[in-house]
């Protein structure tokens, strides 16, 4: 069993490379394989097809893995410590902070690319601070608690959201705002992945590094504290690391709904288990699920999709189906 599971995530790595392959080819300025192997080998006499392939597709195509890997992962461990299969960086207010900084970014000051990212990582950490804080205040740390503090900051955050819409400007910054909602890896450059880069980092390896902890936070409180772990500060520093990985990527990408969601069930169905194997497995499907969104968004119409779109069409379905079949399960 072992091997198969080891032989799954191999093939879901291979998988990710050739769609990374795939990725730096698809646009309205195609590459082929040959252009790449000749821009790589430094050969190519087309600098038009140079400057594309270094300045829009490397980056783009680096932070769409990046992005699903991100999710994914982040998405596995939000499900594993919150002990919900439906937990997301949504259930404690993570993207709806990010949502709120950005949205601040663009009513208030000069709504530029680098100023809204920066604004929605900062919208994102503010978020995560703001529940460790109301957890603190309550003076109990479990579960319920969190998930309790971040309905308050979801909720506080789609107020915010509203009044900053009813005062934005309808022709421009309304329209930005609600395009930032909806994700794409359009605007992703270099510069801004060299930006991002280091924070993700920082929450993947964090997460890697307490990847037992992760898996003693999928028991109970009292069974944590008798393995000896302190579950309170355990769990707030994998809240963190996550929040770094979730609010580095949207924080360039914009909101990407299910990205987070879908990778950690799919991958507990076909591992039959939830370890950090298991959630290896989650960020490699959810770069698969990030690459093959970004390219129907590329090549289904003229003009580019926002990658939200093609994620709730792939999503939804596919929650729709555990419903049904869930309900199959208990009539039987």
């Amino acid at each position: 069993m072992i091997n198969a599971r080891n032989k799954v995530i191999t093939l879901s790595s291979i998988i990710v490379i050739l769609l990374y392959v795939i990725s730096i080819g698809v646009g309205k300025y195609s590459l082929s394989a040959k252009d790449i192997i000749k821009i790589i080998s430094n050969s190519h006499d087309n600098q038009m097809a140079v400057n594309v392939f270094f300045n829009l597709r490397l980056p783009r195509s680096i932070m769409v893995i990046l992005g699903g890997i991100g999710l994914g992962v982040a998405g596995s461990v939000f499900q594993t410590i919150f002990k919900n299969p439906i937990a997301s960086p949504d259930i404690i207010g993570v993207t709806s902070g990010a949502n709120v900084g950005a949205a601040i970014s663009i009513v208030f000051l000069s709504g530029s690319v680098l100023t809204v990212a920066f604004g929605a990582f900062l919208g994102g950490i503010t978020a995560i601070a703001f529940v460790i804080g109301l957890v603190k205040i309550s003076n109990t740390s479990d579960v319920q608690t969190y998930v309790l503090s971040g309905i308050v900051i979801n909720a506080l955050s789609n107020g915010i959201i509203m009044i900053l819409k009813y005062f934005a400007d309808p022709e421009n910054e309304l329209g930005a705002i609600e395009f930032w909602t909806m994700g794409s890896f359009g605007s992703v450059t270099g510069e801004k992945l060299r930006m991002v880069f280091p924070v993700f980092l920082i929450g993947l390896f964090g997460l890697i590094l307490m990847r037992w902890t992760i898996n003693v936070l999928s028991l109970s409180d009292e069974e944590g504290k008798a393995l000896g772990i302190s579950v309170e500060k355990s769990r707030i520093f994998v809240l963190l690391f996550s929040t770094l990985i979730v609010a580095s990527i949207i924080s360039i990408t914009g909101l990407i709904s299910f990205a987070a969601l879908i990778p950690p069930h799919i991958a507990r169905t076909i591992l039959r288990r939830n370890d950090f194997k298991t959630t290896v497995f989650s960020g490699l499907l959810g770069a698969i699920l990030m690459a093959v969104s970004d390219i129907l968004a590329r090549i289904l119409l003229p003009s580019e999709l926002p990658i939200s779109i093609i994620t709730s069409f792939i999503g939804a379905p596919y929650l729709a189906f555990l419903m049904f079949r869930r309900s199959i399960s208990r009539v039987n």
